[in-house]
């Protein structure tokens, strides 16, 4: 009986979205399917990166305690997470917070239910990636978080996780820091979760948890070129051995040549890894070799 108590009450979750403003009929939808949860979250974050935002809670309904963020300026993905998370942090009654795109889904009702017991169950929880999926149920092969993995519903432990929905233990992030805000755009994930197994913390992939998503590709954005060749060179300088460093940037410099088709695009690139080695990306805290280890054994060794 102790142990169901235990699990019912289960940890305090937190729901964060960030909006740069310019989908405000996906974010009203977003949150509806918040509020129809079967398990309400603690506190509602809702960042407005560099844009105004309504008043939601009164307009949908909404479950918890609602905090609307406004910043000036767009600070990127990982910058206007940080900013969701040092708010929760002040309120001290979070556990767990589920991160989700602002033009995403909660088809089920019992997302917020399974991310709670998950987290129940398991003490060295970190991070909880979810599925993601279009809204005819396809999953883009990028986003399995296995390299060559096929079966979007293959969960287990893993070594990274997708931005779009997943769940952050709090005292994790306690322990390995926040989101690196200096990436602004890509490999902000690769970062966090290399920290995460770092410290001794579990990544796991669980498709049981559904976010819907519109397929999309990464390349629509105008600065995806460059910044994520930046952010390449600044994940390596920041968490990986000296050793490994030239074999990881080797690799990527071939894949990158193998795959772009346009001119632009590798002038782009290049000079975002120009940059990446020209600028500082964060405090340099490289990752153990067991930590090299374990990644390798999950099946995604850090020179891919």
């Amino acid at each position: 009986m102790g142990v169901v108590s235990q699990v019912e009450e289960g940890p305090r979750i937190a729901v964060a979205v960030v909006t740069m403003g310019n989908r405000p009929v996906e974010v009203d939808a977003l949150l509806t399917s918040v509020a129809k949860q079967d398990v309400a979250p603690t506190r509602i974050v809702i960042v407005g990166n560099g844009c105004p935002l309504p008043e939601f809670a009164e307009r949908l309904g909404l479950p918890g305690e609602v905090t609307t963020i406004e910043v000036d300026d767009n600070l990127g993905c990982p910058g206007g997470r940080n900013v969701g998370l040092s708010r929760l942090r002040e309120f001290g009654d979070v556990d767990v917070v589920v991160e989700l795109d602002d033009d995403g889904l909660l088809v089920d009702a019992d997302v917020l239910r399974k991310v709670r017991d998950l987290y129940a169950a398991r003490p060295r929880l970190g991070i909880v990636g979810f599925r993601i999926a279009d809204e005819n149920g396809e999953t883009q092969r990028r986003h399995v978080p296995r390299v060559g993995a096929k079966d979007p519903m293959r969960g287990g432990p893993v070594t990274g996780f997708l931005g779009g929905g997943h769940a952050l233990s709090m005292p994790m992030l306690a322990e390995t820091g926040d989101w690196p805000a200096e990436f602004f755009f890509a490999h902000e994930e690769t970062d966090l979760a290399w920290r995460a197994i770092d410290a001794g913390w579990t990544v796991l992939y669980e498709p049981g948890l559904l976010l819907q998503h519109p397929k999309t590709s990464p390349a629509r954005h105008a600065i995806y070129y460059r910044v994520t060749a930046r952010n390449r060179v600044w994940l390596t300088r920041r968490r990986l051995p000296l050793a490994l460093i030239p074999v990881h940037l080797g690799v990527w410099i071939v894949l990158t040549l193998l795959r772009t088709r346009s001119v632009g695009g590798l002038r782009a690139w290049f000079g975002g890894f120009a940059e990446g080695l020209r600028r500082s990306g964060g405090e340099r805290r490289p990752m153990r070799w067991r930590t090299v280890w374990r990644l390798t054994r999950l099946g995604r060794p850090p020179v891919i």
